[in-house]
């Protein structure tokens, strides 16, 4: 018969071991966590911006849809590029639209630099250039208070 050790090797884990597995998981774990986190953060902002974009697009389609004589009008009753035209939400509703039409003096025909301002050759005799124009337009929407918004220019 075999005399019995008083050491006898037990198989298993023991707490220190099991300590420090958890203590090098919850570090793994940390960035995993921080890099979940940025992505979700990063698809909330994705659909916020994507949905603007789509609203100020179909704004566009619809302000360009309109006849040129419309459009005119419309740019005429804003008077400048910064004012909000007809064809801008009401106040108050959020991501409201914004759009914004004017006279466009793309070859500096009146040689001042500005292409908002536009010679009025006053065939009409009424000093306003806004009658019988036949140049381009610029159209601007935007959801008010963000940076998404589309430009375009108009021909008769």
């Amino acid at each position: 018969m075999r005399p019995r050790s008083y050491h006898t090797r037990q198989s298993g884990v023991t707490y220190i071991e099991v300590m420090v597995a958890a203590v090098l998981i919850m570090i793994a774990l940390i960035p995993a966590v921080d890099a979940l986190r940025t992505g979700m953060l990063g698809s909330e902002i994705l659909e916020s911006s994507s949905s603007e974009h789509y609203a100020v697009l179909a704004r566009m389609e619809e302000v360009l849809a309109e006849p040129f004589g419309t459009l005119t009008s419309a740019a005429a009753a804003a008077g400048s590029q910064s004012t909000p035209s007809i064809y801008s939400d009401a106040v108050g509703p959020p991501d409201r639209r914004l759009v914004f039409i004017a006279l466009y003096d793309a070859d500096n025909a009146d040689g001042d630099g500005d292409v908002f301002t536009v010679l009025d050759p006053n065939l009409d005799g009424d000093n306003n250039p806004y009658t019988g124009y036949t140049g381009l337009l610029w159209v601007r929407t935007e959801v008010e208070g963000s940076i998404t918004s589309l430009e375009s220019l108009v021909a008769q």
